[in-house]
């Protein structure tokens, strides 16, 4: 089938190498010329565990092309899928000017039958409006199909997702695009959900919100634990074994971050308050888990004695989740800031986002190695579960740096072989513990 995917981020290049993996003849397109020339040298923007040989791969078999304009990718496409940025706006909205133009380049370019498909995050009626507005930009007599197919993919692991999908929802509202949509997603081997298109729309937004609001509850109750001195693992662990509730994203930790939650959550807020609903449980979510990186912030500096200025905080970690180099709206951003404001000097390592957060945060020092970012640190701050950083070699760290005090943000290590080795542990949702007491029995 021929393919034409408008926009090449993550969602787009991934979707459209992937459907080049499956056998389709894919053409990518995006209005940003230096980033298609990357593309078309086999690089990406970003890091996408798997995506760059998948890319020169399909570019050798020649199913896969990237060009500069939209017009030319939809010309000859039986499917296009629609894959440009949403970025929110300060209202919550989505900033739907690049759909606009992108609508607007498929409109003057389609030549036949064309299905047309979301596949970015889009609010719901979108749909309506996509069908509206290609009526009245199309050449007369071409015919055309709306629907949605939401994607879930999770950073760092786009590609397998994509591949071995959970479940497929195919929102169309004509037989002939459920069809289409149908027999192109059947080699992926998963459930299909058929249903119409707002229903499409808003299942991505409400999967999105649920799956934070279950972050923001355990870490509510995470800081309940530590004023009662309740274990947070071992809430999570029970609360995992009933059936109807999975432990996924019920780890606690200094919050979510990445751009899908906080935006899909500020726009469904916005829907919300379009249609005059009142949605305070979402509103919450966010609420807490914006608190949730100043307590990480405030549980280091009390126990630097409550002053943070003139100290040195190390920060193992800066991207928002491992295996991406992606820092919008990371956790440590706002944590990294605070930190400053309160007086302390921040070192960094990460093992991929460096170059990303130096342009955003130039004022810190930067290191390649944990054990260099920890050299004359009062304190070291763990903020993404990196494997490298799950793994650490502590008798290498004692070695390397005098600094005992690990404030723990992901809940990585166990907390009596910290104590055994003489480092103080703080972390999320249990007892700060010093290695000079005895630590209570641990799950």
């Amino acid at each position: 089938m021929r393919m034409a995917i408008i926009g090449t981020g993550y969602v787009g290049t991934v979707t459209g190498a992937c459907f080049a993996e499956l056998g389709h003849q894919v053409v990518c397109a995006d209005v940003d010329a230096k980033r298609i020339k990357m593309l078309n040298e086999g690089r990406t923007p970003f890091f996408e565990h798997g995506i760059e040989p998948l890319i020169k791969a399909n570019m050798e078999e020649g199913r896969l092309s990237f060009v500069a304009d939209n017009k030319v990718a939809v010309k000859d496409a039986d499917v296009i899928f629609i894959c440009v940025g949403t970025p929110p706006l300060p209202n919550g909205k989505p900033d739907l000017k690049p759909l606009e133009q992108a609508i607007k380049d498929i409109a003057e370019g389609m030549t036949g039958y064309t299905l047309v498909v979301e596949r970015s995050t889009l609010p719901i009626k979108t749909g309506d409006w996509l069908i509206e507005t290609l009526s009245k930009g199309v050449s007369k007599g071409v015919e055309f199909d709306v629907a949605a197919v939401p994607q879930f993919l999770r950073e760092g692991h786009a590609v397998q997702d994509f591949m071995e999908p959970s479940r497929i929802i195919i929102g169309a509202n004509t037989e002939r695009a459920q069809n289409i949509l149908t027999t192109l997603h059947k080699p992926l081997n998963a459930p299909i959900l058929l249903t119409d298109i707002n229903s499409a729309e808003l299942i991505k937004h409400a999967t999105n919100a649920f799956l934070a609001m279950k972050i923001s509850f355990i870490n509510s109750l995470a800081q309940l634990c530590e004023k009662t001195d309740a274990n947070i693992d071992a809430i999570s662990k029970g609360m995992s074994l009933d059936k109807r509730i999975s432990s996924d994203y019920l780890q606690a930790g200094v919050g979510y971050g990445g751009i899908f939650f906080p935006k899909d959550i500020a726009s469904l807020v916005s829907i919300a308050d379009e249609y005059h609903l009142q949605f305070d449980l979402i509103k919450a979510v966010d609420t807490v888990n914006r608190y949730q990186r100043i307590h990480f912030v405030e549980k280091i500096e009390t126990a630097l004695d409550g002053n943070l200025r003139g100290k040195t905080v190390c920060i193992w970690g800066l991207a928002y989740r491992p295996h991406t180099d992606d820092m919008r709206d990371a956790p440590s951003i706002t944590i990294i800031r605070s930190l400053q404001k309160r007086g302390a000097k921040i070192r960094a390592f990460d093992p991929l986002a460096i170059e990303n957060t130096r342009k955003i945060l130039p004022d810190i020092d930067y290191f390649d190695s944990p054990f260099e970012a920890a050299q004359n640190a009062d304190a070291i701050a763990v903020l993404t579960n990196w494997s490298e950083l799950e793994q650490i070699n502590f008798m290498q760290l004692k070695e390397a740096t005098t600094c005992r005090l690990i404030v723990d943000g992901r809940n990585l290590y166990p907390r009596q072989r910290l104590l055994d080795l003489g480092f103080d542990y703080i972390c999320i949702g249990k007892k700060p513990a010093k290695a000079s007491e005895k630590s209570p029995m641990t799950v």
